[in-house]
C-alpha cells in the first residue's frame, strides 16, 4: 500500500504563519555552509539532506535547526566511514546515474533531480 505524504506533517515544510523564526540565535547559516562543503567534496551520502535543510535559510525554524543537528550527529557517528577506490575493480570506467521525482516537493509543486558518477566502484561526483 502506497502512502502519500501528509504535507502538514512534513518536518521540512516552509515556516507556517506565526511560527517562530530563529534569526541569529543559532549558527544555522554557518552549519549549512559547512554541510554544503562536506556534501560537495567528501560526503556523497548527504547532499539531499543538505539541500532540504538549505531551502529555508532565510526563515529558519526550530524544525530546521533540529534537522541540521541531527545531520551533524549522523556525520559524527559515521566519521570513520570512507570511500574505497579499488584499482582492481571490474568497473574501471566512469558510470553515471540520475534520478528524478515528479512533483516531489509538495510545498512548491516542483520536481527534484539528482545524479551520481562513480569510478572504481565509489562515488566521484554527485548533486541534487
Amino acid at each position: 500500500m502506497m502512502r502519500s505524504l501528509e504535507v502538514d506533517k512534513d518536518p521540512f515544510r516552509p515556516a507556517a504563519e506565526g511560527e517562530y523564526i530563529l534569526l541569529h540565535e543559532v549558527p544555522y547559516l554557518g552549519a549549512i555552509g559547512a554541510l554544503m562543503y562536506l556534501a560537495s567534496c567528501t560526503r556523497p551520502d548527504i547532499p539531499f539532506a543538505v539541500n532540504l535543510l538549505a531551502r529555508n535559510s532565510s526563515a529558519t525554524t526550530i524544525r530546521y535547526w533540529n534537522g541540521a543537528k541531527h545531520l551533524l550527529r549522523y556525520l559524527k557517528g559515521t566519521k570513520d566511514f570512507s570511500l574505497f577506490y579499488s584499482k582492481n575493480s571490474m568497473q574501471d570506467h566512469v558510470v553515471g546515474y540520475a534520478a528524478a521525482g515528479y512533483l516531489s516537493d509538495p510545498h512548491k509543486a516542483r520536481s527534484q533531480t539528482g545524479y551520481v558518477f562513480t569510478s572504481s566502484g565509489a562515488a566521484i561526483s554527485n548533486g541534487v
